[in-house]
C-alpha cells in the first residue's frame, strides 16, 4: 500500500473548509428560528436595531436575540456597527431574508433543511432497507418549504420566460386553455398560471393530500378558486383528458415510474399538445455536475429525491441530478416524438416535450 506524505496545508485549508461548513450547519436552526419569529421581517422594516429593540418589537427575549443577532453577524449574515452597537440587515442580505417576493429569497431553502434533518433517521433506515423513505412518511416541514424553495423561481420564471419559450402555447393560453399541473404540491405553480391566464382552466394534481388541501385553501384566498380544481390523484392515474398544457414542475425525477407517467400524460395531451417538465439543472456526468448547484442537489436527492421514488412502484429513481440526456430518454421512451430544452437557469432546465 502507497501513502502519500501528508500535506500539511491542504489539511489546513480541508479543516477550513469544514469548520466553514459546520457554521452553515449550526446557524440554519438560527435562521429558522429568525424565520418563525419575524425577526427579518422587522429588521427589513425597521432599519438598524439594538437587541433590546428588536425583542422589544418581536414580544421575545433580548438575551436570545442578542446571540441570534451576534451569530448573524459573525456569519456575514447582517451587518454589524461597533461604535453604534446597533445590527442591520444590508440590501443584499435583504433580498435573501426580507424580501419574499425577491427572485433569491432563501427562507425557503432553510424550511427544506430542517425537514431533511429531521428526516433523517428515516434515510439512515432506508440505506439498509431497501432504500425507500416516501413522501408519506416524512414531516410537514418538507412540504411547506419545497412550495416556499421552488415558488422563488415559479414566480421569477415561469410566466415570464419559460412559457413564452415553448411553442405557440402563450396564444393557446390567452385564448383559453386546458392545463393539468402534475405533482402541483400546495399549488404556487397552479396559482400563478391561473392569475395570468384569466381565460383558460387549470387542473392540479398531487398524491399527497394535506398538499392538496393547502392548493385548494391558497386558490380561495388568491381568489382563482373558480377557475383551479385540485384533486388527490398519481402522476399515472388522473383523470381527465384533451389538455393544451400538462406541466410538471420538478416532480418528475421524483416518480417510480416516470416512463409510466409521461405515458399517461402523452394519453392526456389534446392533439397539439405539450409538456413541460420543469427539473433542476444538471450535466449529464458527474464531473458536470461537481459545483455548489451540485452539491446542494446530489443532497437532495440523497434525502429527498431517491428515496421517494424507491418507495414506488418500479422505483426508477432518476434522483435530482439525472441530466438531461436522461430525461430525453424517459420522454421518448414513453412515447414523445419530439423532446428539446426550452429554457434553462441556474437552478433549472425546462423541457419540452410533442408527439
Amino acid at each position: 500500500m502507497i501513502v502519500r506524505e501528508l500535506d500539511q496545508q491542504k489539511l489546513e485549508g480541508f479543516v477550513t473548509r469544514i469548520l466553514d461548513d459546520l457554521g452553515a450547519a449550526m446557524i440554519a436552526p438560527l435562521v429558522r428560528i429568525g424565520d418563525e419569529l419575524g425577526f427579518y421581517a422587522a429588521l427589513a422594516e425597521s432599519g438598524p436595531v439594538t437587541p433590546q429593540e428588536l425583542a422589544r418589537r418581536t414580544g421575545t427575549v433580548e438575551r436570545l436575540v442578542r446571540e441570534w443577532l451576534s451569530a448573524h453577524a459573525a456569519a456575514g449574515y447582517l451587518d454589524y456597527d461597533a461604535t453604534t452597537k446597533r445590527f442591520a440587515m444590508n440590501p443584499e442580505q435583504a433580498m435573501v431574508f426580507g424580501n419574499p417576493e425577491s427572485p433569491v429569497y432563501m427562507l425557503g431553502s432553510f424550511e427544506v433543511c430542517q425537514a431533511v434533518m429531521l428526516d433523517q433517521p428515516k434515510v439512515s433506515k432506508a440505506f439498509r432497507n431497501g432504500g425507500a423513505a416516501g413522501y408519506h412518511e416524512r414531516c410537514s416541514c418538507l412540504f411547506s418549504g419545497m412550495s416556499r424553495f421552488f415558488g422563488v423561481s415559479y414566480k421569477a420564471h415561469l410566466v415570464q420566460e419559460w412559457l413564452p419559450a415553448l411553442d405557440g402555447v402563450i396564444e393557446k393560453l390567452n385564448n383559453g386553455a386546458r392545463v393539468a399541473d402534475i405533482g402541483c404540491g400546495h399549488g404556487i405553480s397552479t396559482i400563478l398560471m391561473t392569475k395570468a391566464f384569466e381565460r383558460s382552466r387549470f387542473f392540479g394534481v398531487d398524491n399527497h393530500e394535506d398538499s392538496i388541501a393547502c392548493a385548494r385553501d391558497a386558490a380561495k384566498r388568491d381568489g382563482v378558486a373558480a377557475r383551479t380544481e385540485f384533486d388527490v390523484a398519481t402522476a399515472k392515474n388522473f383523470v381527465g383528458g384533451n389538455f393544451d398544457l400538462i406541466c410538471c414542475f420538478d416532480a418528475l425525477h421524483d416518480l417510480g415510474d416516470p416512463v409510466g407517467a409521461a405515458g399517461r400524460i402523452l394519453e392526456a395531451l389534446a392533439p397539439d399538445g405539450t409538456f413541460m417538465a420543469v427539473e433542476p439543472r444538471a450535466g449529464d456526468r458527474l464531473e458536470d455536475n461537481i459545483n455548489p448547484v451540485g452539491r446542494l442537489y446530489y443532497a437532495g436527492s440523497t434525502m429527498i429525491c431517491t428515496p421517494v421514488s424507491l418507495a414506488q412502484e418500479v422505483g426508477l429513481a432518476l434522483g435530482g441530478q439525472a441530466g438531461p440526456a436522461r430525461l430525453e430518454a424517459v420522454l421518448r421512451e414513453a412515447g414523445f416524438g419530439r423532446v428539446r430544452i426550452a429554457a434553462e437557469t441556474p437552478f433549472n432546465i425546462v423541457l419540452e416535450a410533442r408527439r
